[in-house]
């Protein structure tokens, strides 16, 4: 009670109003401002009177643009009072918009009077205490913000008059200067909704703004100022606005398509919403050989019982009924000069930050093997789970289905050497544009007589004109596409290389080659390579799938190592079959396989044979399988995994065939911060009913929303949210590395990272972005800052 009264006596009477007292500059004026660097966090960021005069109302802005700090913590610190303890309700955020909470202090502020409070005014009943100090009286924290709010005429309203006064830019002194008529406004509206329109269609193509020469005798003014011509009421409008407001310079540009990254941003975080996420990143040079980080949410989007904003309704109308609810969000592109594990978590840690997510919400993390991604004791994930023991980390499923690929290439010798041929043949045929030009004219032959036989049949999209792909390492799928191409193109290439030997001047490895194509041995791998290949790349395509979960992702690899299993046990007479067909119908001479040849590796002079069948079968075709099988159990040991083990118990498939009570319960144990004393006592109960009842399946969980089922099993859904959550692969984040080559390109090198940025966010996300309400974007564009032009008043 004592304390009580003493922090009640420090920051009472409210209304009390003191003489302005003589200020003193602070020691230390910060004179530049960076609106993209702000901090977030009430309890670290400076004070308003700490920035010069100059730069105050372009702080209060990028402030007022971000919106109060409001995190939303699955739990908050408690304090003790006495023997009792208390903590911060986010419920408050509720009665109280202007509130903010500090992570950092646990404390709470107040934003209004932080933007708009007068230095030198009386600091009593928490006007200073919420703006420096901060509030953290928790045990009387309903009266406390109601004695902050205070009456009418308190201080807290005055700087909440203030706040209202400054976003109404026509009360502000430089606006009641100018005159502006209502055909200038008119006209500013024209040059603010074409700049708009054309900037969208720019962003959303990934096209480039500028040109070399925008001056009027310029033939090509580049892309924005030919659109802005291109009609001519709107290129008056233009014409009209003098020099200081013609809304075409490069800044406005900027400006706008910050303005539109920003809105997408909201309709994510409306998405996400109080919930968990994971995060997916992945790193890459641009064009300009800056590393960036790229960095996605995944998470499950639910919409019952919440409110949101227009354009995410819109959205959701639009796009989520058959997209599904789990969904994976582009929110960032970074740029880090240092790819340490300690820099990724800076440069992540001040992402989520910058849109008021705690690193306590985090529940998974998806990385590719990177050392300084997945290293154990050193690596990025090592140092999240310290932070966050909840944020588990899943490698990669389809980089790591890519190194079993990569293994198979080199799991025997006669394999090594199958591959270092084909990327001969590929370098041969495609060394130079005639050789390319002569592949491409046997091919379209090649086609036309087998149409005219009937081999093929004709069809819209069908027998299109390909070429040789290098296989690559780091590139998923290539080596399937490769040998696929080349068994399509089998006789184009032979055709290729025998016009190759005949226009060389001296001897060339392409004779050599033909005989190597036309060998038996040859024939045999591309056939098996085919067949193995074929089962992974389906696998792999699979896998990049936005929505796959990590039960499905966990039942897909089980599929495929069963079928690599029978083809092994008996496969072997359907395979050389398939083979010998080959094999005649190219004109290939199939070996009696009865025949002795030399052991691989060995002279003959040491007389050490073998059967070609043995050769074949055993040093080949076994060989290639068992290396694929080992690696893929090696590469996808989820057994060593609780969290995986226990999450694979949710399989729906043979009517919950997997279903472990006693394992999903481990998990109420595991994810602890997410389950009550309370629901692990009640937790089997749920579960026991909810297998019987036979409710929807996984991958169904949206209806479980509609029909409502969510809320007869809150436990069971809480359950089934965090194994969507979990990531299974990075192919967004490499998805969103393919548009970066398209926006920054060999023209476009020099683009800002803040920018860069923005175009990501907005390209990335185009059906979020498309959906956007342009007077959404145009009153985020007026808040940002004052401008020359007004739009009428009943436009925003």
């Amino acid at each position: 009670m004592r304390r009580f009264l003493v922090d009640r006596a420090s920051i009472e009477n409210v209304n009390v109003v003191q003489q302005e007292a003589e200020l003193e500059p602070p020691p230390n004026v910060v004179n530049e401002f960076n609106p993209n660097e702000i901090v977030r966090d009430p309890g670290h960021r400076k004070q308003i009177n700490e920035y010069a005069p100059d730069i105050q109302d372009q702080v209060r802005r990028a402030y007022i643009l971000k919106g109060p700090m409001q995190p939303h913590l699955p739990s908050f610190p408690r304090t003790p009072f006495g023997s009792v303890s208390r903590a911060f309700s986010k419920s408050w955020y509720k009665n109280y918009t202007w509130l903010e909470y500090s992570e950092i202090k646990d404390a709470a502020y107040c934003f209004y009077c932080f933007l708009f409070k007068q230095p030198g005014r009386a600091e009593h009943f928490g006007f200073e205490v919420f703006t420096k100090s901060g509030y953290r009286d928790w045990k009387h924290a309903s009266q406390g913000l109601k004695d902050h709010v205070g009456s009418h005429n308190s201080l807290h309203n005055s700087c909440v008059k203030h706040y209202d006064d400054y976003n109404n830019q026509r009360q502000s002194v430089t606006s009641k200067f100018a005159k502006a008529t209502k055909e200038s406004e008119e006209l500013y509206k024209i040059r603010l909704t074409c700049s708009l329109d054309c900037s969208r269609y720019l962003i959303a193509q990934g096209m480039a703004f500028r040109g070399h020469d925008e001056s009027s005798t310029s033939l090509n003014k580049g892309n924005f100022r030919e659109m802005v011509d291109w009609n001519e009421q709107v290129r008056d409008a233009f014409d009209r606005g003098g020099k200081n407001c013609t809304m075409t310079c490069g800044d406005i540009q900027k400006e706008l398509a910050t303005c539109c990254a920003h809105e997408v941003t909201k309709v994510i975080m409306e998405e996400l919403g109080d919930r968990q996420f994971s995060v997916l990143i992945d790193e890459s040079r641009d064009i300009s050989v800056k590393e960036q980080m790229a960095v996605m949410l995944r998470l499950v989007v639910v919409f019952s019982n919440f409110q949101f904003s227009l354009p995410i309704i819109l959205y959701a109308a639009k796009f989520l009924n058959d997209k599904g609810n789990v969904v994976e969000r582009f929110i960032a592109l970074h740029h880090v000069t240092d790819t340490s594990s300690k820099s990724l978590k800076d440069a992540l840690y001040g992402i989520l930050d910058k849109y008021t997510l705690s690193i306590s919400r985090i529940r998974g993390q998806g990385y590719d093997g990177a050392s300084n991604m997945r290293g154990e004791f050193n690596g990025l994930q090592r140092k999240i789970l310290d932070e966050n023991p909840y944020a588990f980390y899943v490698h990669c499923y389809a980089h790591r289905l890519q190194l079993v690929v990569v293994s198979v290439t080199s799991s025997c010798s006669s394999i090594h050497d199958f591959f270092e041929y084909i990327t001969l043949i590929v370098n041969t045929t495609s060394a130079s544009y005639k050789r390319r030009d002569a592949l491409t004219e046997a091919q379209h032959k090649d086609i036309l007589n087998k149409l005219e036989s009937g081999e093929i049949s004709r069809g819209r999209g069908l027998h299109q004109s390909s070429s040789l792909t290098r296989p690559g390492d780091t590139r998923w799928g290539s080596h399937h596409t490769t040998l696929l191409r080349l068994d399509q193109m089998w006789s184009s290439v032979l055709k290729v290389l025998s016009m190759v030997d005949e226009d060389g001047r001296g001897p060339s490895q392409a004779a050599g080659l033909i005989e190597k194509m036309e060998s038996f041995k040859f024939a045999f791998i591309l056939r098996l390579m085919l067949k193995l290949f074929g089962i992974t790349n389906e696998l792999s395509n699979i896998l990049q799938r936005k929505d796959l979960n990590i039960v499905n992702a966990m039942e897909l690899v089980d599929v495929v190592k069963a079928r690599l299993g029978t083809m092994r046990e008996s496969g072997w007479n359907n395979f050389f079959a398939d083979v010998q067909g080959f094999c005649v119908a190219k004109s290939i001479l199939v070996p009696n396989m009865d025949d002795e040849i030399p052991v691989r590796g060995r002279s003959r002079a040491e007389g050490r044979t073998i059967t070609n069948l043995h050769h074949y079968r055993a040093e080949i075709f076994y060989v290639a399988i068992d290396k694929i099988c080992v690696e893929m159990d090696h590469r996808f040991s989820e057994g060593s995994n609780i969290i995986l083990d226990c999450f694979s118990c949710l399989d729906p498939k043979n009517s919950f065939s997997k279903f472990d009570v006693d394992k999903l319960a481990r998990l109420a144990d595991i994810y602890h911060a997410d389950f009550s004393d309370d629901d692990r006592g009640t937790i089997r109960d749920q579960l026991e009913t909810y297998v019987l009842m036979l409710l929807f399946p996984l991958v169904k969980m949206f209806k479980m929303v509609q029909t409502e089922k969510h809320l007869v099993f809150p436990l069971v859904y809480k359950l089934i949210e965090l194994a969507l959550i979990l990531p299974v692969s990075t192919a967004s984040v490499e998805r969103a590395f393919s548009a970066m080559k398209i926006i920054k390109s060999k023209l476009r090198n020099k683009i800002n990272d803040v920018w860069f940025n923005d175009l990501m966010v907005c390209y990335t996300e185009r059906e979020i972005f498309k959906s956007l309400d342009d007077i959404d974007i145009i009153r985020t564009f007026t808040a940002k800052k004052s401008r020359k032009g007004h739009l009428p008043r009943n436009f925003i």
